[in-house]
């Protein structure tokens, strides 16, 4: 029985000239073309319905019986992840597995328990980044993956003998995994690779913690039962996540106000709001592009038809570039209400580490960043880097002073 929203139904429309490449390099003229199809478009490439406007993903989220996480044949994620972690599984499992870890994680705890933390890491990195010196600074390499690094450890209760570069490599791979949809061998080698490294962390905490329950993420998973599995999955899943969204933020926002220098003036007088920075560079350039979905009926779905068992991609890059939705919406506008973007997914699984990702970078890593170096800037005279479309950001900044 097809369930359906929006009629008359047909086709939806093809994308054959989709360009992988492309979208590593800029997905968002991809995006706009894509739009310009239609809500639904059919990508051959990648095997996969993609639904590109802003209406047509946030429908989805609030059709999770429909549009469901958990899939028998999309196992990119799991393949990546060494298991099934929540945001692959639909209620009641996920709402069990994500109440566990949500108290650690609320704003007021965030604010009481973690934030001391991202602040003293914060600190230290600047440092560091002050010692590399203005001719060879990289600000995601010397700054912001291991604050975020070193943030993702403290969260997770990760022992001492966890350095940031672990983290980071373990994000990475997982990260690049999860995104693997064109089935690189490496790419699982690295993963398979890390899987074993953290588990054989896990190994040694998982019975200490059990033993002396803390505030970490990885020990509220297991001071609700869950089974080892269970807790692994959803440990590995926080590492991609909890480390990429925050790296990219701070690079994000730093190229950001710093190609929009009237804006970071408005910032630096009190004109204008952090925080609102901080939801404007999740909107214009989503840390998320892309999450997975398939269909567990036909559906009939803003004037298009989509098979029973199909892959679906919710482009959540695209539809924070809606400009029906957002006006002027390709621009860079702090000034904007941004309320309503999907940066960080919407519905049941909306990024259980926002608050904690707002608090670290929008409160704390860049404006001290501006704070204590003002005159930081990108250096034009060495490359940066952008990369990835399903999650995206800056991986290569160089910046002076």
């Amino acid at each position: 029985m097809a369930v359906s929203l929006i009629g008359p139904i047909s086709t939806p429309p093809v994308a054959d000239w989709i360009d992988p490449g492309q979208l590593l390099a800029d997905p968002y003229s991809s995006y706009e073309r894509l739009r310009e199809l239609g809500p639904v478009v059919y990508v051959p490439q990648f095997g996969r319905y993609l639904l590109t406007t802003h209406p047509a993903v946030v429908a989805a989220e609030q059709q999770s019986e429909t549009f469901s996480s958990f899939s028998n044949t999309n196992l990119t994620m799991m393949r990546a992840l060494g298991g099934r972690p929540m945001l692959r599984k639909d209620d009641p499992e996920h709402a069990d597995e994500r109440s566990a870890i949500n108290p650690t994680l609320r704003p007021r705890q965030v604010t009481n328990v973690w934030s001391p933390h991202f602040a003293e890491n914060v600190e230290k990195w600047i440092d560091h980044l002050l010692e590399v010196g203005p001719a060879d600074a990289d600000l995601n390499l010397d700054f912001a993956a291991p604050v975020a690094s070193q943030n993702l450890i403290d969260i997770l209760g990760f022992p001492a003998s966890v350095n940031v570069e672990d983290m980071r490599r373990w994000s990475t791979n997982y990260i690049a995994g999860i995104g693997n949809i064109l089935d690189e061998p490496e790419i699982w080698r690295r993963c398979e690779e890390s899987q074993a490294e953290v588990n054989a962390v896990l190994d040694e905490l998982l019975p200490r913690m059990t033993k002396a329950p803390d505030a970490s993420v990885t020990s509220h998973l297991l001071q609700v039962g869950l089974p080892d599995d269970v807790v692994r999955a959803n440990v590995h899943l926080t590492i991609s996540g909890g480390m990429n969204e925050p790296q990219h933020m701070i690079t994000s926002m730093v190229w950001a106000l710093s190609n929009h220098p009237d804006q970071l003036t408005a910032l630096r007088t009190g004109d204008a709001e952090w925080a609102a920075a901080f939801e404007e560079t999740v909107r214009w350039l989503s840390p998320i592009g892309m999450v997975p979905r398939e269909t567990t009926s036909d559906v009939d779905w803003f004037g298009y038809t989509i098979p029973a068992g199909a892959n679906v991609g919710l482009l959540l890059g695209s539809a924070n570039r809606d400009a029906d939705v957002f006006a002027n919406a390709n621009e860079f506008d702090i000034t904007r209400n941004a309320r309503g973007h999907l940066g960080f997914g919407s519905g049941v699984h909306m990024c259980a580490g926002r608050w904690a990702t707002k608090a670290a970078v929008g409160e704390i890593a860049v404006p001290r960043l501006f704070e204590r170096i003002p005159n930081i800037r990108i250096d034009e005279s060495r490359p940066l880097h952008w990369e990835g479309w399903v999650f995206r950001g800056i991986t290569t900044l160089p910046v002076t002073w």
